[in-house]
């Protein structure tokens, strides 16, 4: 059997998983996605990552203490990802890197991320974001893909940390005020003109101009991971404001002019 050596010179190991196939529409991957692992320990989440009858893989998983392994060559197809949609994409796992982080998630209590864990995934991030030309609006969290299934890395992980080490995208979270503009299940152009934004964005939210579960459950995921303070879901000022402040911040080849929205 061939030898595998790590794609990156910052991973220790090569543990190969079995779980991975052909890219099928990307011939590169273009984003980045990061998740929590949300199992007991590591060594648990790697068993699962190898295990042919999970289904289950990533290219890389970050312990605690900084290690990095690398399962799944960075040209395959990894299964990290699952159902989900980012800019029009159905299939994430063919258009993305996946780095699993170790920690037991919300289910176990939402411990915060080692230091050594995180200068890992900063580094990590780094490096395959340079190789493969992945832009800063393209590091992914695992809930902006899959908001209706999927909550990590979480609230508690730290995306200002990475912006500030120049990985991912991201601007200061407008201050928490007021209540939430809009009720369940309301109607109207400015839930709409919420919906667009979010669509804009890249979030796979349907534009009905109703504020339903799944809008809900983008704007919960925009939360956890741009404007972590609070995470309910609500649609308040500091949200669409923070949300706003992202669009314009886009490089405006990639995307059009926002208008002014009806809230303010």
């Amino acid at each position: 059997m061939t030898r595998l050596s790590p794609d990156s010179p910052l991973a220790g190991r090569f543990v190969a998983s079995p779980n991975h196939g052909e890219r099928r529409v990307h011939a590169r991957p273009n984003c980045l996605i990061l998740h929590y692992t949300g199992m007991p320990t590591g060594e648990a989440a790697l068993s699962a990552l190898t295990d042919p009858s999970s289904g289950v893989s990533a290219h890389y998983l970050v312990w605690e203490d900084g290690g990095i392994d690398q399962l799944v060559v960075e040209t395959a197809r990894a299964w990290h990802a699952g159902k989900g949609s980012w800019k029009g994409e159905s299939d994430l796992n063919s258009a993305s890197i996946g780095i699993e982080i170790v920690n037991p998630g919300h289910d176990g209590g939402s411990p915060p991320f080692p230091q050594p864990q995180i200068e890992a995934t900063i580094e990590l991030a780094r490096d395959i974001c340079a190789r493969w030309a992945i832009a800063p609006e393209r590091v992914l969290a695992h809930s902006d893909v899959a908001p209706a299934r999927k909550r990590d890395p979480g609230e508690v992980f730290p995306w200002d940390r990475l912006a500030r080490a120049g990985i991912g995208h991201w601007t200061e979270p407008a201050p928490l005020a007021g209540p939430p503009l809009f009720a369940h299940e309301e109607e109207g152009p400015p839930v709409r003109a919420a919906q667009a934004m979010l669509a804009l964005y890249g979030y796979g939210v349907e534009i009905t101009g109703v504020y339903d579960l799944g809008t809900r459950q983008a704007v919960a995921a925009f939360q956890r991971h741009f404007r972590p303070g609070r995470v309910d879901g609500e649609a308040d000022a500091s949200t669409l404001m923070t949300l706003r402040a992202l669009i314009g911040a886009l490089d405006s080849h990639t995307v059009r002019p926002v208008k002014k929205p009806p809230w303010n």
